[in-house]
């Protein structure tokens, strides 16, 4: 179809569906004459008569009749996705698909779920969980949750947690037993429960001196326990096997609750937090929108415990 007819169509539409110039023409905010004019050429254009004329009347042809009866419909159809396009970008409503990591599902996203939904409920949320670095446009997503490091830089992207540390933690039990480490060194002589990342790799505990410009290094940990689940991983630590180092937030409740204790705390480092993420601000749909505004507003602070 040639797109250059679509103006005097949809002209056309209205002056059938009103079969009088003058109405459609008040209408469509346009003079009588203009109106006509454009009729007119779109029925040179076509090599068909579409509507007969006199000084008080007008009516269709035959084929006028066809194409109103096909083609006006089509252009009320076009005209409601077009509002309904409009109302979404004011009103909150669709499916969001969102890539996160399992850590921030179950940290800032599920305590929260039920409130989400009251409070709009006219979105579906899509959780797609992965622990790799996503792009989030090639896999159809509407927005992730990344910590801030490792995230693009043509991203738009908010924080919704302050810096966070990784924390090795463990039971006061399992201290009173083995004792407290003083340095990462001491690491050597403590059961340490190991996380196994998608790759396969070992994922290694991170440490950087308290001095200041301390560097930073990494240990590989040693333990009876290898797993690739962070939540048995941090169930099993409950249960007094070892010691695990996670992301504070992770283990935040455990420390308030008095069920772990925090050691080491002045060897780790602060870094960038969870934040939220989407291809671009311009434009954006208000079901994102919604979702970036309440993520925004349960930002939460994490537990600093030491031992």
């Amino acid at each position: 179809m040639d797109p250059s007819l679509l103006p005097a169509l949809a002209w056309f539409a209205h002056v059938a569906h009103h079969r009088s110039f003058t109405k459609a023409a008040a209408e469509m905010g346009v003079s009588r004459a203009n109106l006509s004019q454009n009729v007119k050429a779109l029925e040179r254009r076509l090599n068909v008569k579409l509507l007969y004329r006199t000084t008080r009347d007008m009516s269709l042809t035959e084929e006028g009749q066809r194409l109103y009866d096909v083609w006006y419909p089509a252009l009320v159809s076009v005209d409601r996705a077009l509002r309904t396009l409009h109302d979404t970008q004011d009103e909150p409503s669709g499916l969001i698909r969102l890539n996160t990591s399992r850590v921030a599902a179950k940290v800032l996203l599920e305590p929260h779920l039920q409130e989400f939904c009251t409070r709009y409920p006219k979105l579906q949320l899509d959780l797609v969980m992965d622990d790799t670095l996503a792009n989030i446009v090639a896999d159809g997503c509407d927005a992730g949750i990344r910590i801030g490091e490792s995230l693009a830089e043509h991203m738009v992207a908010v924080p919704i947690t302050p810096a966070l540390e990784m924390a090795v933690v463990g039971t006061p039990a399992y201290f009173e037993q083995y004792g407290l480490p003083n340095v990462p060194e001491d690491l050597s002589r403590h059961n340490c429960l190991r996380f196994r990342q998608s790759s396969g790799a070992i994922h290694p505990w991170e440490f950087t001196s308290p001095e200041e410009g301390g560097r930073t290094f990494t240990m590989e940990p040693q333990g009876s326990i290898t797993t690739n689940d962070d939540d048995g991983m941090i169930r099993a630590a409950l249960q007094g096997v070892g010691l695990i180092q996670h992301i504070d937030i992770a283990v935040q409740q455990h420390l308030e609750s008095g069920a772990l204790k925090r050691v080491l705390a002045p060897w780790s480092k602060p870094f960038a937090g969870f934040y939220i993420y989407a291809p671009t601000r311009v434009q954006m749909p208000a079901k994102v929108r919604a979702l970036f505004d309440f993520l925004i507003e349960k930002r939460r602070l994490p537990a600093r415990k030491e031992a």
